[in-house]
């Protein structure tokens, strides 16, 4: 039984993200778990930071928070068993770092099917698999 699921979301991708959140709270209503979605915004390089606002860090947090949490809104289950999270990094390692800061037992997670550059430079997914503390179950079509 799991009591704490983690489902990393893809608000760029929600047609891909949308079978990890299907499963997700299948397992959840399944134990009565408590359920969160964490997305990760991509940082820009340094080398961008004198074309950009200065605030634009703080415009991207508001509007992927906005986002996740319309996200939750159409989501059907108890609100008072669903958090989110926005976070800013690489993909792979924020997901891992909310899953253990949040004390996850599983994750729950979408992904593409493999293809030739996935095997010569790997993926979120496969990171996530070989690195995480917890179970983790991956999504595919």
């Amino acid at each position: 039984m799991f009591k704490k699921i983690l489902l990393p979301v893809n608000l760029v991708e929600p047609k891909m993200c949308e079978m990890g959140i299907v499963k997700g709270l299948a397992l959840a209503r399944l134990w009565g778990s408590s359920i969160r979605l964490v997305y990760v915004e991509m940082l820009l390089p340094v080398a961008f930071a004198d074309y950009v606002p200065t605030n634009l860090g703080d415009r991207l947090r508001m509007a992927s928070e906005e986002r996740i949490l319309d996200l939750a809104d159409h989501i059907d289950y108890a609100q008072e068993r669903m958090s989110t999270a926005v976070r800013f990094g690489a993909a792979y390692s924020e997901i891992l770092a909310d899953a253990d800061e949040w004390c996850a037992d599983l994750i729950v997670m979408s992904s593409h099917r493999p293809g030739a550059a996935t095997y010569l430079l790997g993926s979120n997914a496969a990171f996530v698999v070989r690195h995480a503390k917890c179970s983790v179950l991956i999504v595919r079509e």
